[in-house]
């Protein structure tokens, strides 16, 4: 008899108790992940500076860049591996394994080198300046050195999940956040290192549950395992990863050149400050989108296993309950932001004058939060079911077609402020879209069940 959270159960077990099954290890794991993000900057913003906060925020383009080229091979792979597991495709899917090895030592090495070539004329074109740059590159050159082991860690965690190891995969995020959070204080006040400290404990950590994760994935008895023959790339399969993998690569790539437009125009209508304060709200944003991000990682096996099966129903079960869910995370965002805007800024940092700055911006930025869960699910639906040119609009709706001209357009009218409400704007329109989309292939029975 196949076991609960196998693979095969994803065609068979109750909707509910599986999207629990898989969501609440990958919202553990993806809260564990955003969670040693914000404790880093609180150690550096406490430890090493108000500026110290703005130099790290002027390198979340660089970030949002390495994320792109990891979302592109580890959620497009993550996706056809589960589809192959519906089709009981198993070879498929081991080379799909491998070829993810392969594709992401290629893209981490290649980002290393271009970032470290141009690493100054980059940061000075995101915004940073002689004030923030120092801290900027000694973070990123540290994180910049460890690229290829992060692009494996996370991509191989997408491969622990879509292959029925939602809980395995949790453990290998808690215990990277653990070893960070242990090493991170250590390194930046007991060695004095500052902000390479922060960047060294996070790369540590990720190397350590990187031997885990390729120890877990060598084993025979396993249904998808490390093994020879694997590793030679197939074009199909680069193809097909690549093309699936290419929404949240290009939603990554549009979230790197809105973050530099969000940090010049704050620059330009503001101060390095602002860009602090804009670091602390991408911090409490991205703690609650990751949130929403683990529930669809919990969605997504369960939704591209039936489509590959051709369950339809169980698909359309799947998205509703995790829409509801996501939206209740938003709100829960929205009311905090909204009410304790001052308590949320004070953690990260003593400076009066960064917290004033920032306290506006997270109550304008917040504001449209309730709407945004449903958007991020109804997205990840078409990429999970492998509807790549539908999900790559969806995700390119909000940043470029809505977000860009906000960007470009209000801040000349209301300075920082018209910086912040660009996006709640962005936000509200780009859910529209998402509802109008939903509803066209529900009228296509694309999803109807």
């Amino acid at each position: 008899m196949e076991q609960k959270g196998t693979p095969l159960s994803l065609g068979t077990d109750n909707i509910w108790h599986l999207l629990l099954l898989y969501a609440i290890p990958s919202v553990i794991a993806m809260t564990a992940s955003s969670l040693y993000n914000i404790i880093d900057s609180i150690f550096i913003g406490q430890g090493v500076g108000a500026l110290a906060i703005s130099g790290l925020a002027i390198t979340f383009p660089l970030m949002n860049l390495s994320a792109a080229f990891g979302s592109l091979v580890g959620v497009g792979a993550s996706t056809l591996i589960s589809l192959r597991l519906g089709q009981k495709d198993y070879s498929s899917a081991n080379s799909i394994l491998g070829n993810v090895f392969v594709l992401n030592t290629i893209f981490g090495l290649i980002y290393t080198v271009i970032v470290l070539l141009f690493l100054d004329p980059i940061l000075f074109f995101f915004g940073a300046s002689n004030d923030t740059i120092p801290y900027a590159r000694e973070y990123m050159i540290v994180i910049s050195l460890g690229n290829v082991i992060t692009h494996l860690y996370f991509g191989l965690n997408a491969m622990l999940r879509a292959t029925g190891n939602p809980k395995k995969s949790m453990y290998t995020t808690i215990c990277s956040v653990i070893i960070n959070i242990i090493l991170a204080p250590v390194f930046i006040y007991g060695f004095g290192w500052g902000i390479r400290g922060a960047a060294l404990a996070t790369i540590i950590a990720q190397t350590s549950m990187l031997i885990w994760q390729i120890k877990i994935f060598s084993n025979k008895g396993s249904f998808i395992h490390l093994q020879k023959g694997i590793f030679k790339l197939k074009r199909r399969i680069v193809s097909d990863s690549l093309s699936i993998g290419m929404a949240p690569f290009m939603m990554n790539a549009a979230a790197c050149v809105i973050i530099v437009l969000i940090n010049k125009g704050l620059v330009k209508y503001g101060s390095d400050l602002h860009v602090g304060a804009y670091g602390i709200i991408n911090r409490m944003a991205f703690l609650f989108g990751m949130i929403v991000m683990g529930l669809n990682q919990g969605m997504q096996p369960i939704a591209g296993y039936n489509f590959g099966a051709k369950q339809i129903g169980r698909v359309n079960k799947v998205l509703k309950y995790t829409i509801v869910m996501a939206t209740g995370v938003m709100t829960v965002g929205f009311l905090i932001s909204e009410l304790f805007p001052h308590v949320v800024a004070s953690i990260f940092t003593k400076d009066q004058t960064l917290i004033d700055l920032a306290v506006p911006g997270l109550r304008i930025v917040f504001m449209s939060f309730p709407i945004i869960g449903f958007q991020m699910v109804t997205s990840n639906l078409f990429q999970s079911i492998g509807m790549a040119k539908q999900a790559i609009f969806m995700s390119l709706s909000r940043q470029v077609i809505f977000l860009l001209p906000c960007l470009l357009i209000l801040p000349q009218f209301l300075g920082v402020k018209g910086v912040w409400y660009s996006l709640p704007v962005a936000d509200l329109l780009s859910s529209v879209i998402a509802a109008y989309m939903l509803a066209a292939q529900y009228r296509k029975s694309v999803i109807k069940g």
